[in-house]
């Protein structure tokens, strides 16, 4: 796979209806060529016009590849004045574009993407980004979705120079492998950096019991190093790019949600793209 996907992925049933998309204006934005250990992974990044230095956050996709929705994130990003990059992580084994079966993707593409290779990736992107592209090296964190947010555990517990990190859902257990040797609750001890968990109360996936047993287990290790919350009612994948999630979290960057049904939502919207990226990356949000 050496070029993004263009749209979002064939490997969804959502329908998108009324979808977001962030316009460029003020912005640099689009497909870029990462240089890694052992060749060029395709990539987006989207930052402000202007001098810099920015702070980077890392943008972690699902198991979908750096589709639509993954690009939007950066651009959002952004507009809040981040150089925010997203590596196509799986580009060595599979071109996600023409992939529509999710149970297919897993078996054959990320089960055999090893841990050792997404870590050294992530700290090649972040190194491009301070080097070509105003990012701030000091002032650098990563978000994920899904499967990427046990890859932001395993970055905030792999990289020092991590200052914030927000896991937006992703398994914190599941099976353990020769090249995927540790899950996300096997590294609570080993935490780096500040990190912000996002989880669906109704998430059937991921049980809320294992959420508070991650956050328990941080707590050992640091104090106010953690913060879970758990939106009630709300599933897998419910920041998703339909436009009232999206509506929702851009409320609430701006004024108080404006009912309770958008409240969950949008307090953990404002947390990761206003409050959570912006702590300890040099900006007053």
């Amino acid at each position: 796979m050496t070029g993004l996907i263009s749209g979002f992925t064939l490997a969804t049933t959502v329908v998108h209806g009324q979808t977001i998309k962030t316009d460029v204006n003020g912005l640099v934005a689009g497909e870029v060529k990462i240089p890694t250990a052992d060749g060029e992974l395709p990539g987006y990044r989207a930052m402000p016009e202007g001098a810099g230095p920015f702070p980077v956050i890392l943008v972690v996709e699902e198991i979908f590849g750096v589709h639509e929705y993954i690009k939007d994130i950066c651009r959002r990003l952004a507009k809040l004045g981040y150089c925010a990059v997203a590596p196509e992580l799986y580009a060595r084994l599979g071109d996600l574009s023409k992939m529509t079966d999710a149970q297919v993707i897993v078996r054959d593409v990320i089960s055999k993407a090893p841990d050792a290779t997404l870590l050294s990736d992530l700290d090649s992107t972040a190194r491009w980004a301070a080097a070509s592209s105003k990012g701030d090296a000091a002032r650098l964190g990563i978000t994920g979705f899904c499967r990427g947010g046990r890859a932001v555990w395993l970055y905030a517990a792999h990289n020092p120079q991590v200052k914030a990190a927000v896991a937006w859902y992703g398994p914190l257990g599941g099976n353990r492998s020769d090249i995927q040797p540790k899950t996300a609750a096997d590294v609570v001890g080993d935490l780096k950096a500040p990190v912000l968990g996002l989880y669906g109360g109704a998430d059937n996936g991921i049980p809320v019991a294992s959420v508070e047993a991650q956050r328990e287990a941080a707590k050992t290790w640091f104090s106010r190093r953690l913060s879970a919350e758990l939106p009630q009612g709300a599933g897998r994948g419910w920041l998703g790019p339909d436009a009232g999630l999206v509506q929702a979290l851009r409320r609430r960057l701006t004024r108080p949600p404006i009912s309770a049904a958008d409240a969950g939502t949008a307090c953990a919207g404002r947390s990761s793209l206003s409050r959570a990226c912006a702590y300890a990356l040099g900006r007053n949000d």
